[in-house]
């Protein structure tokens, strides 16, 4: 048990350092054959992107498995750098940054002042769970990109809480409606995210079982509560300073 608060506090701390050792140790440990598939997009076992999943949840998973699965403990099968960097990578795939590895501090990020370093840490702070932004929203490399990337930030508070959605429609299947965003209509079926929850749900549908209309009741409004007028103030702040 000690080790796992150990090494859970090591990722928290080193998360931004080691996202990209993670991301190498994850494709050569936990991507390949029925495992998790590329960022954790899956090709058998469960998805693990855009779970919510947080820290604490992730490293015991990776410390102790699961009984009964094919997911063992990596305990004594990975280094400590590595078990800190893959827990790490798996935590940035569910939206989660801490303050200590905010998009500000990532190499490649812009240089941020003022607020918009406190609305980088606000994007992605563990402690808003589903209601953080980046359980949405991808920038700089953090969060999970379930809506378009962020192309025009509004001009105020009220803009971002009135913002349009026109690309979520109401879905209808098997008798139930949910605002949806339609990822993918095919021959081999329809992907869509249900967002009648946070986090939103990717469901995949027989070909012609769902049936999609323009327009939801869904409004952007209903999701960032978590947040006062004066945080998302300081979050449009960083989105101006790097989009």
């Amino acid at each position: 048990m000690k080790l796992i608060v150990i090494v859970c506090a090591t990722a928290l701390g080193c998360a931004a350092q080691g996202v990209k050792h993670g991301e190498q140790v994850f494709a050569k440990t936990c991507a390949t054959g029925y495992c998790h598939g590329p960022r954790g997009t899956s090709s058998g076992a469960p998805r693990l992107a855009g779970r919510g999943f947080n820290e604490n949840y992730i490293a015991g998973v990776v410390m102790r498995g699961v009984p009964g699965t094919g997911m063992t403990s990596f305990a004594t099968k990975l280094s400590r750098e590595d078990l800190t960097a893959v827990i790490a990578y798996v935590a940035m795939l569910n939206g989660v940054t801490t303050s200590d590895a905010a998009p500000d501090t990532a190499p490649s990020g812009p240089a941020l002042t003022g607020e918009a370093v406190r609305g980088a840490k606000l994007f992605t702070e563990a402690t808003r769970g589903f209601g953080r932004c980046s359980t949405c929203h991808e920038v700089g490399g953090f969060g999970i990109s379930v809506a378009a990337p962020i192309a025009q930030v509004p001009m105020s508070v009220a803009a971002l809480k009135a913002l349009a959605t026109p690309d979520v429609k109401t879905a209808t299947l098997d008798g139930q409606s949910m605002p949806a965003l339609v990822l993918s209509e095919g021959k081999q079926g329809t992907l869509f995210y249900d967002l009648t929850s946070a986090p939103p749900v990717e469901r995949n549908a027989e070909p012609g079982s769902v049936k999609f209309t323009d327009g939801s009741t869904w409004r952007h409004s209903s999701v960032i509560g978590a947040y006062t007028d004066a945080e998302l103030d300081a979050v449009l702040a960083y989105l101006r300073a790097v989009t």
